[in-house]
């Protein structure tokens, strides 16, 4: 199971790198570049979704992409109810638990509830929660919600404390697709203190450094999307920065481990 993989990583304190594809930017050459970086083990998770997705070539984009990195699971990562796709390998079922917007708590997952019950999906409940990044994104707009300040820590660990409560499996925290600032690291940190949950940050990572900041705050996965469309050149220094995070974390966790 999918999920199974992001609670292993978080008890072995392993750090994860998800790359965010949106259909509607997907390209035959970027998707074969993408595969081979997953199959050199460069990429631990695809995500695979978007705000709109008018792409009518989206379940070939993902046939291609799931035949060419053929060990790295695929997780719709929906806008929609219409993005459901059975080649996936798992979905994150979201509930925008930052918002006060019905339709994106309980709504759309009542449309959608029946065919995923005949659908062959793993399905992993998700507490949602945009942290403002700085300006309006696409979804917080496509929601007609807002976001959680990027100042007030308490109120997303609080957000996300409810979530696990509510029995929710694991909290993502995004700034936005082009956020101008990242999910800070009081933040990441103030949830990560609060919840025993695999915890998911995107939005607004650009650099190796942000990433490695973001991952030592607490953040068990980082999620890239926008700063790997036009460069992925960028990726190996990307997964290497993830990589020196895990390290760092065995190393912290052995260091305790001998004072205790």
């Amino acid at each position: 199971m999918v999920y199974s993989i992001l609670t292993n990583a978080r008890a072995a304190g392993k750090k994860l790198l998800a790359v965010l594809i949106d259909p509607d930017k997907a390209r035959r050459e970027n998707l074969e570049q993408l595969a081979v970086h997953a199959n050199n083990g460069e990429v631990d998770v695809f995500l695979w979704g978007g705000s709109l997705v008018n792409a009518p070539q989206s379940e070939y984009y993902l046939k291609l992409l799931k035949a060419s990195a053929k060990s790295t699971p695929v997780i719709l990562f929906p806008g929609s109810v219409t993005q459901l796709d059975e080649q996936a390998d798992a979905l994150f079922l979201l509930a925008l638990i930052s918002g006060r917007n019905p339709d994106m708590l309980i709504g759309r997952h009542v449309q959608v509830a029946g065919k995923l019950k005949r659908m062959d999906l793993e399905t992993i409940a998700t507490g949602y929660m945009l942290i403002d990044g700085g300006r309006p994104t696409s979804v917080s707009y496509m929601s007609n919600t807002t976001p959680i300040p990027a100042d007030k820590p308490s109120i997303a660990a609080a957000t996300a404390l409810a979530g696990e409560q509510l029995g929710l499996k694991l909290i993502y925290m995004d700034a936005g697709s082009g956020a101008l600032n990242p999910v800070s690291g009081k933040v990441i940190k103030a949830v990560n203190r609060e919840v025993n949950l695999p915890i998911v940050v995107g939005g607004g990572i650009r650099t190796a450094a942000r990433a490695a900041e973001s991952l030592g705050a607490g953040a068990d996965m980082i999620v890239v999307g926008n700063g790997l469309e036009n460069d992925l050149n960028w990726l190996p220094e990307l997964s290497a920065a993830v990589r020196q995070a895990s390290a760092q974390n065995a190393l912290s966790e052995e260091k305790l481990g001998a004072k205790a």
